[in-house]
């Protein structure tokens, strides 16, 4: 008997390790928050609400909550903290815009860890037929970093990749942040 019981303990455990299937969400809308940036925003997709954070992208902090991890992204653009607060608060001001309409969320609703309360899933958006990150990199308001997953037809590291180039792109280009590259 214990061996059946240690038996199906195993098969739960390796289940619920198993990732979570991609759920395509549609006509979703954004929600004003005070937590609210450019990298993790609040969304209602039908009756459900919760905190999205964005795969694959990393935008500038708009406050000095986490001091260590502002003056990294301000070192990464070569940037002053100033700067970078401006930013962040362009990113934001940014995504709000962007999703004023309907958009798209794609997820496998995996936890992402942060300060809001809410429910706060890992996911993607496409707004207008363009993916919200690729969005915010190439108007240099985003750094390619942070979590990445194989998305449903795109392998994580081609995706990556592709961002890659477009923050050489918009940092060539001297766009957002990298226009006060020092």
């Amino acid at each position: 008997m214990k061996f059946v019981f240690a038996f199906l303990f195993f098969l739960t455990s390796l289940a619920s390790a198993a990732p979570r299937p991609w759920s395509v969400l549609h006509a979703c809308s954004y929600q004003p928050h005070a937590n609210n940036d450019g990298d993790s925003f609040h969304v209602r997709c039908g009756a459900e609400e919760f905190v999205l954070r964005l795969y694959f992208v990393d935008t500038p902090e708009t406050n000095l909550l986490y001091p260590e991890r502002t003056r990294e992204q301000a070192e990464h653009f070569g940037a002053s903290l100033d700067d970078t607060l401006k930013a962040g608060a362009r990113a934001r001001s940014f995504v709000r815009e962007a999703l004023r309409g309907p958009f798209t969320v794609t997820t496998r609703k995996a936890s992402a860890p942060g300060r809001a309360k809410d429910p706060r899933f890992y996911g993607m958006v496409e707004v207008g037929g363009k993916n919200l990150d690729e969005m915010l990199v190439l108007q240099g308001l985003a750094r390619a970093k942070g979590v990445a997953v194989g998305v449903p037809g795109e392998k994580a590291r081609a995706h990556a990749r592709r961002l890659q180039l477009m923050e050489e792109r918009a940092k060539q280009e001297g766009r957002g942040l990298w226009a006060r590259t020092k």
